[in-house]
């Protein structure tokens, strides 16, 4: 089923993300993620896979299995990063194939072992690659990412906004955003969309703090700010690894909360894998 009409149909849907294990690893570890979190009733799981299209393979093969035996929506992602067109195309194709009808299109992160101005040779953006994704499989829903506090390297609100606009011009029927903890900013990105008449549904997208490291390390790479009650989390309890992970959660739970209650339209959720930890999230903030 396509996410697009899962949006229209719903006034709140739950998902989450998942990243395959490593590729010395068995496919099989990713068993219990996927048990647990499909407990859950998601809307969908997207999977990932890392920076230069690493894992790619086998996270389609994951997407798969999210959806014929776990009977979830899968939305795979595709990135643009280091591909050509004929790659690009060809893994479409695969996606079709296999029965994905939802993609995510990423820019994508560069490795550390490529040159990041021949990165993006082939295609430049996401919405370059949106563009691909509707002439290789034009009955493909295909999502995106939003940043509510500006990508970094965008060099102002407004040119981030009129990227944004291109992807939904180019065909992404809804949005996933990064990490972010001012709810404020997600309402306000929602709001400036609105005012583009872009209609594409905006899903917040929510990382729980469980690691302190992890998490200065993923707002660095989105341009997230910190703000002050975190900080002071992040003081207080980062050498007690057991009171950081109830004091994230909490936090992430209030946040999800205040989302509902504003009116988003869906969460997300970046599991980090952790189904333990997300069921508890989302039974706390009865969502399921």
């Amino acid at each position: 089923m396509k996410i697009e009409k899962i949006l229209q149909e719903k006034e709140l849907t739950l998902s989450f993300e998942i990243f395959p294990p490593k590729a010395d690893s068995p496919v099989d570890v990713i068993y219990t993620t996927l048990a647990g979190l499909s407990k859950l009733n998601p809307d969908f799981i997207s999977v990932t896979y890392g920076a230069g299209g690493s894992n790619k393979g086998r996270a389609l093969e994951i997407a798969a299995l999210v959806k014929n035996t776990y009977g979830v929506e899968p939305l795979a992602h595709l990135t643009c990063v280091g591909a050509s067109r004929e790659e690009t195309a060809d893994q479409i194709r695969k996606m079709s194939e296999a029965g994905i009808e939802n993609i995510l299109a990423l820019r994508g992160d560069v490795p550390k072992d490529m040159d990041p101005e021949h990165a993006f040779t082939a295609i430049p953006h996401a919405s370059d690659l949106i563009a691909q994704i509707r002439k290789t499989a034009p009955d493909c829903c295909i999502g995106a990412a939003a940043y509510p506090e500006v990508h970094a390297e965008s060099d102002s609100r407004a040119q981030d906004l009129c990227y944004l606009k291109k992807k939904a011009d180019e065909g992404a029927a809804f949005f996933i955003t990064q990490l972010f903890f001012d709810n404020d900013a997600y309402f306000r990105l929602c709001d400036y969309l609105e005012a583009l008449n872009v209609k594409a549904p905006v899903v917040a997208g929510i990382m729980p703090m469980l690691n302190p490291e992890q998490i200065l390390r993923m707002a660095t790479l989105c341009g997230c700010s910190i703000p002050a009650s975190i900080s002071h989390l992040i003081a207080r309890y980062k050498n007690r690894p057991d009171d950081f992970r109830k004091a994230g959660m909490e936090y992430a739970e209030r946040q999800i909360d205040a989302l509902v209650r504003g009116g988003a339209r869906g969460i997300h959720l970046y599991s980090m894998n952790k189904a333990e930890e997300i069921t508890e999230i989302v039974r706390a903030c009865g969502l399921r």
